[in-house]
C-alpha cells in the first residue's frame, strides 16, 4: 500500500507539471484562436462596421453574398482559378527538382536552399513588387523578350488574361518547401523496388510510374491538402502587385474580405466571408480526404 502511495503521488506530481508546461500553449489557443472565431461567427450575423456596436441583422450578410454581390462571385472565381491552376503546376516543378536533387553531389545541399529559398521570402511585400516591376511595360520580361527578337511593350499586369498568370507563375515559383517533402519521400523508398524492378527489364519511365509515383502518393496527398489551402487564401500577391485589377480578374477572396472589413468598415460581411471560406475549404478537404482511397497507395 505504502508503495501504491508513493506511484500515486508521484503520477500526480508529473500529471500537473505536464498541465502547468502546457498552460501558456492553452491559454493562448484560447485566447487568440478559439475566442476570436466565435466573436468572428457572432460578427457574421450582424451589420457592424468596427466603430459602431454589432447590431444583429440574422442571416442577411449570408443572403446578400450569395444573391446580390456580383464582386463576391468573381473574387471566389479568381481564387478557385489561381488555387486550381497553381497548386498542380507547383507540385509537378517540386517533385521534378527533387528527383534531379535525389543523388547527392558536392553542391546538392546549395542547390537545395537555393531552390527552397523562394518559400520564404516568396510571400514578402519586397518580392511582390519586385514582382509586378518585373512584369510592368518597362520592365524585365519584356526587356527579355526584346533580346530574342519579341519587341514588345506588353502590359502584362493590364490584361485580364494575363494578369492572373503573373500571379501564378510567382506561386509555381515558391515550391521549395513541396520539393523538401518530396525529396525526403523519395529517400524512403527502397532500392531494392528498383532493382527488381531492373531485373524485369523495366525502363525509367516504367519505374517512375510503376514504383516511384505509387509509392509517393501519400506525400503527394499531403502536399495537395495543404498547398491547395493555402492556395485559397492567397493575399499578398493580389493587394500589393495587381490591387485585384484590371476588372477583379486577379481579386482574390482574401483581399476582397480584407477590403470589405478596413476599406468598406463592413466587418460583418468580412466575417460572414471568412466563415464561408473555412466551410468551403472544409468541404474540399472532405472531398479529398473521401477520394483518398482510389488513388493513394496505402501500406498497411
Amino acid at each position: 500500500m505504502h508503495s501504491d502511495s508513493k506511484l500515486y503521488k508521484f503520477l500526480n506530481k508529473e500529471k500537473s507539471a505536464g498541465v502547468i508546461f502546457c498552460l501558456p500553449f492553452i491559454i493562448g489557443f484560447i485566447a487568440f484562436l478559439i475566442v476570436p472565431m466565435g466573436i468572428s461567427l457572432y460578427y457574421s450575423f450582424c451589420d457592424y462596421d468596427i466603430l459602431s456596436p454589432p447590431k444583429f441583422v440574422g442571416l442577411d450578410n449570408y443572403i446578400k453574398m450569395f444573391t446580390g454581390d456580383e464582386v463576391f462571385w468573381r473574387s471566389f472565381k479568381a481564387t478557385v482559378y489561381f488555387a486550381l491552376v497553381s497548386v498542380p503546376l507547383r507540385l509537378v516543378f517540386a517533385l521534378i527538382v527533387a528527383m534531379i536533387l535525389v543523388k547527392p553531389t558536392k553542391l546538392t545541399g546549395f542547390y537545395r536552399a537555393a531552390y527552397y529559398l523562394p518559400s520564404i521570402i516568396g510571400g514578402s511585400v519586397a518580392v511582390a513588387v519586385l514582382w509586378k516591376r518585373m512584369f510592368a511595360p518597362d520592365g524585365v520580361v519584356n526587356a527579355l523578350l526584346g533580346t530574342i527578337g519579341i519587341d514588345t511593350n506588353f502590359a502584362w499586369l493590364g490584361s485580364t488574361k494575363t494578369a492572373i498568370w503573373t500571379l501564378i507563375i510567382l506561386a509555381v515559383w515558391q515550391f521549395g518547401s513541396s520539393m523538401l517533402i518530396f525529396l525526403s519521400a523519395l529517400k524512403q523508398i527502397p532500392k531494392d523496388l528498383y532493382e527488381a524492378a531492373e531485373v524485369d527489364g523495366a525502363t525509367k519511365v516504367t519505374k517512375f510510374f510503376k514504383v516511384t509515383l505509387p509509392l509517393l502518393t501519400p506525400t503527394i496527398f499531403f502536399n495537395l491538402v495543404m498547398q491547395m489551402i493555402n492556395g485559397f487564401l492567397a493575399f499578398t500577391q493580389s493587394l500589393i502587385i495587381t490591387q485585384g485589377k484590371p476588372m477583379d480578374s486577379t481579386l482574390f477572396y482574401a483581399v476582397y474580405m480584407y477590403q470589405q472589413s478596413f476599406n468598406y468598415n463592413s466587418a460583418g460581411y468580412a466575417s460572414a466571408m471568412a466563415w464561408t471560406m473555412l466551410l468551403f475549404i472544409g468541404l474540399l478537404t472532405l472531398i479529398l480526404f473521401k477520394t483518398k482511397k482510389f488513388w493513394v497507395y496505402d501500406q498497411e
